[in-house]
Order: C-alpha cells, then sequence, then structure tokens
C-alpha cells in the first residue's frame, strides 16, 4: 500500500484529483462536478498554508468578479453532511470576498491520508508557500507517508539538498523563524542561516542592515570559518549547509568539494585511528 502510495504521489497533483479538468475532463471529473453552496465548505485542518496575504485574496477575488472562478475545488464529505476542501482553500476565501454563493467542486471519496497527500503537494507544486511552511510539509510527507529525502525530492521536482535544507529551517530559534513567517526574511536569506553559527545573531543584523540575499551570504562568510581556519569563501548556502550537517553527525570535520555535473569529492578528516574507528563502524551500520 505504501508502495502504490509512492507511486501515486510521484505522478504528480494532476494523476491525484485530475487537475486541468477544463482541458481534459474526464467521464469521473464529468460525473463529480458539482456546485455547492460556499457555507457548505469548511477549509482543511492539515492544510500546510496558515497564512494568507490580503493583497493577493484580494487579487484573487477582483479576478473572480470578473471572469468567475475559472478552476473547481476539490472536496470530499464529512460524517455530517458537509464538505471538507481538499485543494482550493485559496479560492475558497477569495469567492466569499467576490460574492459567490456557490462554487465549482470536484467531489472525491478520500482518506485522511489521502486528503494530507494532496493538500500537502498542491501547496508544494503551485502555491508560494513561505520556507517554514514548505519546511512543514516536507516533514509531514517524510513522517506520514515514509519517503526518503530523495525520494520525496524526485516527487515534487526539488533537489535533495533543497528538501535537506530546508526541513533544518525548523531547527532554526524561534525568533528567527518569526522574521521567516512575517517575511522579513526570505527563502534565500533562510537558506543563509541555516548554515550560520550564530543563526539569531546573523538575522538580526541582516534586518537591520536591510541586505540582499548575495550580501548576507558575503556576511556569513566573514563571521564563519572552518575548523582549519580557512574561509568559506567559494561554497553556496547549500553546501555549508551539508557540510555542518555532516560535521555534526560525525564529529569530524567534513569538507566537501563540488564539480558540477561531473560529481566532487567528500572528504572526512580524522586525526586518530580511534576517530576512523568510529566513523567506519557506523557508515557500516547505515548500510
Amino acid at each position: 500500500m505504501m508502495q502504490a502510495q509512492k507511486r501515486r504521489l510521484g505522478r504528480g497533483l494532476a494523476a491525484l484529483i485530475g487537475d486541468d479538468v477544463v482541458e481534459a475532463a474526464s467521464p469521473e471529473d464529468f460525473r463529480g462536478l458539482r456546485h455547492l453552496p460556499i457555507e457548505l465548505m469548511h477549509p482543511n485542518p492539515n492544510n500546510p498554508r496558515k497564512s494568507f496575504r490580503e493583497d493577493e485574496l484580494e487579487d484573487l477575488a477582483r479576478s473572480i468578479r470578473e471572469k468567475g472562478l475559472l478552476q473547481p475545488l476539490v472536496v470530499r464529505q464529512r460524517e455530517d453532511g458537509e464538505y471538507e476542501i481538499v485543494a482550493g482553500e485559496r479560492r475558497w476565501r477569495a469567492s466569499q470576498r467576490a460574492g459567490l454563493h456557490e462554487l465549482p467542486v470536484l467531489i472525491r471519496e478520500l482518506t485522511d491520508g489521502e486528503t494530507l497527500e494532496i493538500a500537502l503537494i498542491e501547496n508544494i507544486q503551485r502555491a508560494d508557500l513561505n520556507p517554514l511552511e514548505e519546511a512543514r510539509a516536507y516533514g509531514q510527507l517524510l513522517e506520514q507517508f515514509s519517503y526518503t529525502q530523495q525520494q520525496l525530492a524526485d516527487s515534487v521536482g526539488k533537489s535533495r539538498s533543497h528538501i535537506a535544507n530546508t526541513i533544518r529551517l525548523l531547527n532554526l530559534p524561534d525568533s528567527v523563524r518569526a522574521y521567516i513567517e512575517d517575511g522579513r526574511l526570505t527563502a534565500g536569506h533562510a537558506r543563509t542561516l541555516v548554515a550560520a553559527d550564530s543563526p539569531a545573531e546573523l538575522a538580526n543584523k541582516i534586518i537591520s542592515l536591510g541586505l540582499s540575499v548575495r550580501e548576507a551570504e558575503n556576511l556569513a562568510r566573514k563571521v564563519s570559518t572552518l575548523p582549519a581556519g580557512k574561509a568559506k569563501n567559494d561554497k553556496d548556502a547549500d553546501t555549508r549547509a551539508l557540510e555542518k550537517q555532516l560535521s555534526e553527525t560525525t564529529g569530524l570535520r567534513v569538507e566537501i568539494k563540488a564539480k558540477g555535473r561531473e560529481g566532487g569529492t567528500l572528504l572526512i578528516n580524522y586525526k586518530t585511528l580511534e576517530q576512523l574507528d568510529d566513523v567506519t563502524h557506523r557508515l557500516a551500520k547505515a548500510r
């Protein structure tokens, strides 16, 4: 069953809910397409998107007033006879502002797990989630569906390092996460902070100085050095974050020397035979 879920997820959102129903409607879509009173629909409590920008909702509501709602929502029926929104909460909110009383919907029979899966993938693939919402979504997928980071990366079209470093945002201090949530720090800034030794201090400097992502990366390189004293002036935030993660895992200094499409070299530095024996034992256990 788990393997079937993973194969289905890998096919994308369209295979799950019948995307682009106007252009490529199936018999199932026509049978499931209905118009429901807007008051009978309720948000999905597991939707990873927790914040909706007012200006974006107003823009969408204006478009809906002029053109109507062109894409149906996906819903499932609740035990009380009303409906839970599986995909399309943003459209539902904007439609309320536009004064619509009924909305086109596709009704699907879905389990709780399938509903969570669709909600997460729809937001990851379509919506502009803030970095922490994205991190929580990845974490839920890994936990609920037992994916490896590489399987998840392949499914959502992201790099494995992007998945790993985005999830690591959840380990940042509360103050830094608040800056990311309210938009004072961008996704690019957040990636720089993941690799920083003092993320809270660096975050405050970025905000107070109004630094761009590139300027923040340059500042991080100046204040952070390798144990041997070498400046990290030739590596991007993802590479430095992976070096730090591997160093914390092994207890040894780890260096990554990337060569683009040609691959690269992973160097694990040890000082004693005991350290070598320990890391060899860890690698053997992970096989």
